[in-house]
Protein backbone atom coordinates (compact mmCIF):
# COMPACT_ATOMS: atom_id res chain seq x y z
CA UNK A 1 0.00 0.00 0.00
CA UNK A 2 1.53 3.37 -1.38
CA UNK A 3 2.20 6.22 1.48
CA UNK A 4 0.82 9.62 0.63
CA UNK A 5 2.64 12.48 1.74
CA UNK A 6 1.28 15.22 3.89
CA UNK A 7 1.93 18.70 4.94
CA UNK A 8 0.88 20.89 7.90
CA UNK A 9 -0.63 24.21 6.28
CA UNK A 10 -2.77 27.15 8.19
CA UNK A 11 -5.48 28.35 7.27
CA UNK A 12 -6.42 32.17 8.58
CA UNK A 13 -9.19 34.41 8.65
CA UNK A 14 -10.03 37.76 10.66
CA UNK A 15 -12.91 39.85 11.29
CA UNK A 16 -12.68 43.27 13.16
CA UNK A 17 -12.90 41.90 16.51
CA UNK A 18 -11.75 38.02 16.11
CA UNK A 19 -9.16 35.79 14.04
CA UNK A 20 -9.28 32.19 13.61
CA UNK A 21 -6.16 30.83 12.52
CA UNK A 22 -6.64 26.74 12.04
CA UNK A 23 -3.44 24.03 11.85
CA UNK A 24 -4.62 21.24 9.11
CA UNK A 25 -2.68 18.69 7.96
CA UNK A 26 -3.38 18.14 3.74
CA UNK A 27 -2.09 15.64 1.05
CA UNK A 28 1.11 17.25 -0.25
CA UNK A 29 -0.50 17.71 -3.24
CA UNK A 30 -3.25 19.86 -1.79
CA UNK A 31 -3.89 23.30 -3.33
CA UNK A 32 -5.13 26.35 -1.39
CA UNK A 33 -8.69 25.99 -2.14
CA UNK A 34 -8.95 21.76 -1.17
CA UNK A 35 -6.97 22.97 2.05
CA UNK A 36 -9.65 25.67 2.90
CA UNK A 37 -12.97 23.54 2.67
CA UNK A 38 -10.93 20.53 4.47
CA UNK A 39 -10.62 23.51 7.11
CA UNK A 40 -14.11 23.82 8.11
CA UNK A 41 -13.49 27.52 8.01
CA UNK A 42 -16.78 27.90 5.24
CA UNK A 43 -19.07 26.05 7.63
CA UNK A 44 -17.76 27.77 10.59
CA UNK A 45 -18.06 31.22 8.64
CA UNK A 46 -20.67 31.24 5.48
CA UNK A 47 -20.06 34.76 4.24
CA UNK A 48 -16.67 33.75 2.85
CA UNK A 49 -17.16 33.19 -0.44
CA UNK A 50 -14.66 31.74 -2.65
CA UNK A 51 -15.60 33.38 -5.93
CA UNK A 52 -15.08 36.82 -5.13
CA UNK A 53 -12.73 36.75 -1.65
CA UNK A 54 -9.42 37.03 -2.93
CA UNK A 55 -6.70 34.26 -0.55
CA UNK A 56 -3.71 34.81 -0.49
CA UNK A 57 -0.12 32.93 1.01
CA UNK A 58 1.71 35.13 3.64
CA UNK A 59 -0.05 38.23 2.36
CA UNK A 60 0.91 37.22 -1.31
CA UNK A 61 -1.84 37.07 -3.77
CA UNK A 62 -2.72 33.59 -5.52
CA UNK A 63 -5.68 31.59 -6.88
CA UNK A 64 -7.38 29.04 -5.72
CA UNK A 65 -5.52 26.33 -7.65
CA UNK A 66 -2.06 27.29 -6.29
CA UNK A 67 0.24 24.73 -4.81
CA UNK A 68 1.14 24.59 -1.16
CA UNK A 69 4.25 23.81 0.88
CA UNK A 70 4.93 22.52 4.04
CA UNK A 71 4.41 25.34 6.67
CA UNK A 72 2.33 27.78 4.28
CA UNK A 73 -0.70 30.26 5.76
CA UNK A 74 -3.18 30.05 3.50
CA UNK A 75 -5.03 34.00 4.27
CA UNK A 76 -8.71 34.39 3.36
CA UNK A 77 -9.12 38.16 2.85
CA UNK A 78 -12.57 40.80 3.38
CA UNK A 79 -13.75 42.97 0.91
CA UNK A 80 -12.79 46.44 2.34
CA UNK A 81 -15.49 48.38 3.49
CA UNK A 82 -14.19 51.86 2.79
CA UNK A 83 -11.73 52.96 -0.12
CA UNK A 84 -8.33 53.43 1.47
CA UNK A 85 -7.70 56.68 -0.72
CA UNK A 86 -11.06 58.28 0.46
CA UNK A 87 -10.24 57.02 4.06
CA UNK A 88 -7.17 58.92 3.70
CA UNK A 89 -8.37 61.56 2.48
CA UNK A 90 -11.14 61.79 4.76
CA UNK A 91 -8.83 61.67 7.95
CA UNK A 92 -6.60 64.24 5.92
CA UNK A 93 -9.60 67.06 6.14
CA UNK A 94 -10.42 66.09 9.53
CA UNK A 95 -7.09 66.65 10.47
CA UNK A 96 -7.10 69.65 8.46
CA UNK A 97 -9.77 71.19 10.22
CA UNK A 98 -8.87 70.27 13.90
CA UNK A 99 -5.80 72.50 13.14
CA UNK A 100 -7.79 75.26 12.03
CA UNK A 101 -9.94 74.93 15.10
CA UNK A 102 -7.52 75.48 17.23
CA UNK A 103 -5.60 78.46 15.70
CA UNK A 104 -8.79 80.43 16.10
Amino acid sequence: MEKTEHIIVEVAYALPDEQLILEIEVPADCQVEEAIKRSGMLERYPQIDLGSDKVGIFGKMCKLDASLNHKDRIEIYRPLIADPKESRRQKAEMAKKKAKQTED
